[in-house]
């Protein structure tokens, strides 16, 4: 088998490197305050008008309000812990290891970590 092109990225759990930190905003938090971890892969230019984004995350347990806006929308798959997504009408869905989700665009709920949480994303903006 020949080896891919240059461009083609390939990234396991667990990343290398550094990831960057940060945590919800204070007006969206619902309980919790939990430290995210990202590691960031691919930034790309998609299509001219839009951005691709993928990589790592990792997130302590917690809740907050999550609001994408009307391009954006992301697929994840769960690699360790749980996480429910909450929408704005009282439904929710749960992720467990193996699952994979998608967020749509101009969703508007809350993303609630139940274990520490690991997964793999791919973000269109």
């Amino acid at each position: 088998m020949d080896a891919l092109t240059p461009a083609t990225t390939c990234f396991s759990w667990p990343p290398a490197g550094e990831p960057e930190l940060s945590w919800p905003r204070e007006d969206r938090l619902e309980s919790g305050r939990p430290r995210r971890e990202t590691w960031s892969r691919i930034e790309a230019d998609a299509n001219g008008a839009r951005t691709l984004s993928s990589g790592h995350w990792r997130c302590e347990p917690g809740r907050w309000r999550i609001v994408f806006g009307p391009q954006q929308q992301e697929v994840f798959t769960v690699l360790s812990g749980r996480c429910r997504i909450h929408d704005r009408q009282g439904g929710w869905q749960e992720a467990g290891p193996g699952d994979s989700l998608h967020i749509p665009a101009g969703f508007e709920g809350s993303f609630e970590v139940l274990e520490t949480l690991c997964k793999s994303y791919v973000i269109l903006e």
